[in-house]
């Protein structure tokens, strides 16, 4: 079992350096860019089928690739991103001004704090999992197209890095990363990988 786990190309949010959330931002002129150049890059792999997101940047990119995979495409809530309550739509230096107490603690130990009014990476990690798990009951390579915070508490427990050690992880937009799975035991075989938006 193969997956092909996506981040979504590239928002307005993100270029604005904006908390994105569960907010329902489209992909930008570059996204949707980026997502061609990622599907023309997935081209080769026998695609058994595509797991997205709900949300629309990310269904979005789902759509693009799915333009030359031609798979069978599923919602699923379980993947949708860190749901961040008030900090939705906040620039990160307005965050800083505001909250800086907050983001102490963040900084000192993610795993152990949970967004005012949304969730925590555990909460975040536990419902991912759940998709990851249902996923793997397939055969083949399925791609999955979902947000930075969603992927990389999936690499966490593939890896078995603590939650609070999460930054150790980058994930780009419109990134490729492959995990396979073999009688439950799971491997990061790539990580963030960008060649195709190069």
């Amino acid at each position: 079992m193969r997956l092909i786990l996506v981040r979504h190309g590239e928002t307005a949010w993100n270029r604005e350096n904006r908390v994105q959330g569960r907010s329902d931002t489209p992909l930008s002129d570059a996204g949707i860019s980026q997502a061609g150049r990622l599907a023309e890059s997935i081209g080769n792999e026998r695609i058994v089928g595509i797991v997205t997101s709900p949300l629309r940047r990310a269904v979005e990119t789902a759509s693009i690739i799915n333009r030359c995979a031609n798979a069978p495409l599923e919602i699923d809530e379980d993947l949708m991103e860190l749901d961040q309550g008030m900090f939705e739509g906040m620039r990160f230096g307005e965050l800083s001004r505001e909250h800086a107490e907050f983001l102490r603690r963040w900084a000192a130990d993610p795993a152990s704090v949970v967004m005012p009014g949304g969730e925590s990476l555990a909460a975040l990690q536990e419902r991912a999992w759940r998709s990851v798990y249902r996923i793997t009951a397939s055969c083949g390579t399925v791609l999955v197209v979902s947000h930075n915070f969603t992927i990389t508490a999936i690499l966490c427990k593939v890896l078995d890095i603590p939650l609070s050690d999460f930054r150790r992880i980058r994930l780009d937009n419109a990134s490729k990363t492959v995990v396979e799975a073999d009688a439950g035991v799971f491997r990061a075989i790539v990580i963030n990988d960008t060649a195709h938006l190069k």
